[in-house]
């Protein structure tokens, strides 16, 4: 009889030691279920500061454009007053003006190429303005004495010369250019800038080209 009451009195203190410790949560040890993770603003968004990148290069690009429209409008300005003449000289080569300064503009949005790219639109800058005057020399020559004496040879050779660099330039751009690790924005206006000069390269080299052929009816004469 003692012991049946013993084993009584047993199972229920087991009884109520299992009723007072209650179910386990269900993200606590034991349960197989881990405890959720909480982020604190800003992290786990995937945006930090890889997010805040092209939104800067956004506002540079912006600023960039801006300031090449400022100097398109100040070339406009530069014309007025000028001969006819003369205006379609700087019509035609005020392109590459304006691409040499977009590039130089740039500088910052290039990263590591900038100040390369920079030296090099220095030194085209420098070149076009002999190629103004060696094309203004050509344009303004008398009909009469292109008559007589063909094209103008010395200002042809004079283009010719700066052209010729300004092919190892555009070559050292290019170049530039496919190794820049920069935003595609970045990219495709550098392209651009690139591409205009090359035109207005090509443009050049039929003018020397044109004037050269251009022999006249007594041109044999100044040979």
């Amino acid at each position: 009889m003692k012991k049946i009451i013993m084993f009584l009195f047993v199972l229920a203190l087991l009884s109520a030691a299992a009723m007072a410790q209650g179910p386990k949560g269900a993200h606590e040890p034991g349960t197989g279920m881990a405890e959720p993770t909480l982020y604190e603003a800003g992290q786990g968004t995937g945006q930090g500061a890889q997010g805040e990148r092209p939104v800067a290069v956004e506002a540079g690009m912006s600023q960039v454009r801006e300031r090449v429209q400022q100097r398109e409008q100040q070339m406009e300005q530069e014309m007025e007053g000028k001969g006819e003449k003369v205006q379609n000289v700087y019509r035609n080569q005020n392109r590459v003006r304006l691409a040499v300064h977009a590039l130089l503009e740039m500088k910052d949005e290039l990263r590591g190429i900038g100040p390369q790219v920079s030296e090099v639109a220095k030194q085209y800058n420098n070149s076009v303005q002999a190629t103004i005057r060696a094309e203004e020399q050509i344009k303004m020559r008398g009909g009469l004495r292109r008559f007589f004496a063909g094209g103008d040879h010395e200002a042809a050779a004079a283009l010719e010369g700066q052209l010729n660099q300004n092919r190892q330039r555009l070559q050292q751009l290019q170049q530039l250019h496919e190794d820049c690790d920069c935003d595609e924005e970045v990219r495709a206006m550098m392209q651009e800038q690139i591409q205009n000069m090359e035109q207005e390269q090509n443009r050049l080299q039929e003018l020397a080209r044109n004037e050269n052929k251009s022999k006249g009816l007594l041109g044999w004469i100044w040979k």
